[in-house]
């Protein structure tokens, strides 16, 4: 059994890492513990939630000289979350475990619309932050110094440098001002309970995270003590990834956030159905410093566990263990702890008649995915945990808007069963959640255009067109004349409306300089050849004569978004359509 070298009157505070994509929130703390997670992310971005636990006895290492005192607080647990607007349910739920949050800015590039979303976040659940303004190592003029405290660092630098470091830094401030909080830089502040802290570094370089982790360590023994006591009650914490261990089986990685877990506890787990009841068999801890998602060392088998703590649970049964979901010691109270569990892993997502189907592979990324395509006003018609099925595609046939014939995939696979019918619906899957949104997005406007020339070639459009004079080829059978077309367009196979309301010929071809064409556009001169007409009789050089419409070709022309000119057109046909029937085309 791992032996805690002191015994632990509070526990370690959970800080959650927020922030705009590719601003170095994984990047910081690759730096504090060594290890290249960022690198192997899906495009270098956090898709789930890891954690790392960094040992006090580390951040005295760390910090060195700069500590002038004895710490309480056992260590920080770190929650690396994703960085994208798009994960906001994701990180309310990193939010509202965390005692203590870090903000992560890049210096050179400010408070971007994801920073204030982030702000907000934190600002809702009250949690504590300070900002760390990063990428300082980018500035012009600045001199590196691996490693090294930020108050030592900038000591180095000439006045240029510290200038426009205070420029940057005060941009943050003048923003944070109108987002309704008071900033300083971290050595400048008196009060810490009035201002918050902003720390420059370089994620990359290691400047200034001997800073960030002091006052990270010195805000949660001031300011948290109370909150940070040992509960000795049963465990609870959140279910981060289910995996498939060798040797284990399906395990879970959990972040206990209260109470004690301790081998051969029951436990109740969210899952896609019931919730699953079952006993734990081990409890595998990193070693600190490491991360859960790739450890580089093997676990450390553990008795029990205190809250903070990131955790791999062994135990039977959990093949349908929900990422996203509670997790709860039930030793005693195991019907209060279901009837909690099934209320927490339910989906909440506003579903439409019509609407898109989306799939991932947790409750939180489902969520989160549900949450972006809310913000660009896509419905969803059916939200669910797992792959991409032969349900999905058969589900998908029943949408009515084609638009919304899709099936959104983050982090899933198209099953077997799945894959001969894949091409019966357009299926967008991706480990990125935006780009899944941005593709849909992309593909929606390219259909449109697609759907929109459909519609043209279906409908008969509006059409007005002038027979030259000085262009008249063949008087008949069939009549061969120049024209320029005034208005709309006009398409072979159309039949020609005159003024009195009377409907003669049709258009057999048309020609634009040499080459034969289905359709000409206002502006264009083209020679047309017209069936079934004379020119001179029912047809006359120099008139001005439009497309019979069908009435109802006519009311759906009246409901679509034509152009100015072509809605004109459409109005001068009504009016001659209406001698005969009043309310034709509507």
């Amino acid at each position: 059994m791992e032996q805690s070298p002191y015994k632990m009157n509070i526990r370690q505070p959970i800080v959650s890492v927020l922030g705009h994509v590719d601003h170095g929130k994984t990047t910081l703390l690759d730096k504090i513990r060594g290890t290249s997670v960022a690198q192997r992310e899906a495009g270098k971005i956090t898709q789930h939630i890891g954690a790392t636990e960094v040992p006090i006895e580390a951040i005295y290492r760390i910090c060195g000289k700069l500590i002038k005192k004895e710490f309480k607080v056992p260590g920080l647990l770190f929650i690396d979350t994703p960085g994208h607007e798009a994960f906001t349910t994701l990180r309310a739920r990193g939010g509202s475990l965390a005692d203590l949050a870090v903000l992560v800015i890049d210096i050179n590039e400010g408070i971007m619309p994801q920073t204030v979303e982030s702000i907000n976040i934190l600002k809702r659940y009250r949690t504590p932050f300070v900002i760390a303004a990063n990428k300082i190592d980018l500035l012009f003029g600045w001199k590196n110094c691996e490693n090294e405290p930020f108050i030592v660092a900038i000591q180095k630098q000439k006045e240029k440098v510290k200038g426009l470091l205070d420029e940057k830094v005060y941009s943050i401030v003048e923003r944070l001002y109108e987002l309704g909080f008071s900033a300083e830089r971290y050595d400048r502040i008196s009060d810490f309970t009035q201002n918050v802290a902003i720390i420059p570094m370089s994620a990359k370089l290691g400047i200034g995270i001997a800073d960030l982790l002091l006052v990270l360590v010195g805000l949660a023994q001031k300011f948290l003590e109370k909150e940070l006591h040992t509960e000795e009650g049963a465990g609870e914490g959140t279910v981060l990834e289910v995996k498939e261990e060798r040797g284990l089986g399906k395990t879970i990685d959990v972040i206990v956030y209260s109470g004690i877990f301790r081998k051969g506890d029951v436990i109740v787990v969210g899952s896609t159905g019931e919730p699953i009841v079952t006993k734990i068999k081990a409890i595998l801890k990193p070693k600190p410093l490491d991360e859960m998602r790739d450890p580089r060392d093997r676990f450390l088998a553990v008795e029990e566990v205190h809250a903070a703590a990131g955790i791999k649970i062994a135990a039977p049964n959990l093949e349908n263990a929900l990422a996203g979901s509670p997790v709860i010691v039930a030793n005693e109270n195991l019907e209060d702890a279901i009837s909690r569990v099934k209320r927490e892993t339910a989906i909440h997502i506003e579903l439409q008649e019509e609407g898109v189907i989306i799939k991932a592979d947790a409750l939180g990324s489902l969520e989160a995915l549900a949450y972006e395509l809310k913000q660009e006003g896509i419905p969803i018609k059916k939200a669910d945990i797992g792959d991409i099925s032969k349900r999905d595609i058969v589900d998908s046939q029943t949408i009515g808007n084609p638009l919304y014939r899709v099936i959104l995939g983050f982090n899933v696979r198209v099953l077997p069963e799945a894959e001969k019918e894949a091409h019966k619906a357009k299926i967008f899957t991706s480990d990125v959640i935006y780009k899944i949104v941005e593709d849909y997005k992309e593909w929606v406007e390219n259909k449109k255009r697609e759907l929109e020339a459909q519609k043209r070639l279906e409908i008969t459009f509006p059409g007005k067109f002038k027979i030259l004079p000085e262009y008249i080829f063949r008087l008949s059978k069939p009549a061969i004349v120049g024209i320029r077309v005034l208005g709309g367009r006009i398409r072979v196979g159309q039949r020609i409306l005159r003024e009195d309301g009377r409907v003669v010929g049709r258009i057999k071809s048309i020609r634009k300089e040499d080459t034969n064409v289905t359709e000409a556009i206002m502006g264009e001169e083209v020679a047309i050849a017209i069936d079934d007409v004379t020119i001179g009789r029912q047809l006359k050089a120099g008139e001005i004569y439009y497309i019979d419409i069908p009435e109802d070709h006519g009311r759906k022309l009246f409901k679509m978004n034509l152009s100015y000119e072509d809605r004109e057109v459409l109005e001068e046909i009504a009016r001659i359509k209406r001698k005969e029937k009043p309310f034709w085309g509507l």
